[in-house]
């Protein structure tokens, strides 16, 4: 017998509740939720991280979209943090070692500076950012908690001084020191298992409470929607490219012309 529509939302709600009891703060969605609208949580990983226990956040947003340039690529930031002197905070979680790649921290590094600098304002009025990727695996496989990297100057041997700072986070990283018992709290399913309060209330609080767990469904909810989209133009765009008319691929999409318009790159030539 064919799912009807209440059957497949109580499914995706029942397999969702299973996926919220198995997140770690080191899946990127969890963290997300972890980070929205909690300042101290974020302001304790990023004193923790960059060896600074006095930084103090005025503002931390989840899924910043960044995107000055006309057509240049924009990214979504996982958490994008102010500190109270100006300095600029990325914090992404990457699973995978291909979306940990030195390219990918560069880009994010540019983007940040086009965003954080107005067409009347001078070079030196760029604020210092931190991008900081806390990778899963040890991505350098050296054993180090911390992987800092910068801008050199070779010839002298010195920083080259240009307020710009990469660190990849080893999260598999333990021992007794706070760094250590904080990837050990990012790979934790139970509140109980963690070292820091802050950690633990709110995961607690996501994965116990009727709203946080209403909060994570949700979100959950918008990524399955935003992959059908992205799915949905992708087939567009190559159905596009093989000839199908905008109209053939409205009807079989079941949305207008207008959108589909939307969603199509023109052909080149």
């Amino acid at each position: 017998m064919r799912e009807t529509e209440a059957q497949k939302r109580e499914r995706h709600h029942q397999e969702d509740l299973q996926r919220l009891r198995e997140f770690r703060p080191i899946d990127d969605t969890f963290m997300r939720g972890m980070f929205k609208d909690n300042i101290p949580l974020a302001e304790l990983v990023l004193r923790i991280i960059v060896g600074k226990p006095d930084l103090t956040l005025t503002k931390c947003e989840t899924q910043a979209d960044l995107k000055r340039v006309t057509g240049a690529r924009s990214i979504c930031l996982d958490a994008y943090a102010t500190d109270s002197t100006g300095k600029k905070y990325d914090i992404e979680i990457q699973r995978s070692d291909n979306g940990a790649d030195p390219h990918r921290a560069r880009y994010h590094s540019s983007v940040m500076d086009v965003e954080n600098l107005d067409k009347d304002q001078d070079y030196r009025e760029l604020p210092d950012t931190y991008v900081i990727f806390i990778t899963e695996k040890d991505y350098y496989k050296a054993g180090k908690p911390v992987y800092v990297i910068r801008n050199m100057n070779l010839t002298f041997g010195l920083p080259f001084e240009d307020g710009t700072h990469i660190l990849y986070v080893n999260g598999e990283y333990r021992d007794d020191s706070d760094i250590g018992k904080l990837m050990h709290d990012f790979n934790c399913t139970s509140a109980e298992e963690m070292n820091f309060d802050l950690m633990a209330e709110r995961t607690r609080y996501l994965k116990e409470n009727p709203k946080g767990v209403g909060s994570m469904c949700k979100a959950m909810e918008e990524l399955r929607v935003e992959s059908r989209k992205e799915m949905a133009v992708e087939m567009a765009q190559s159905l596009y490219e093989q000839g199908v008319s905008i109209e053939q691929i409205a009807k079989a999409s079941k949305v207008d012309v207008d959108t589909v318009k939307g969603w199509l790159t023109p052909k080149a030539g």
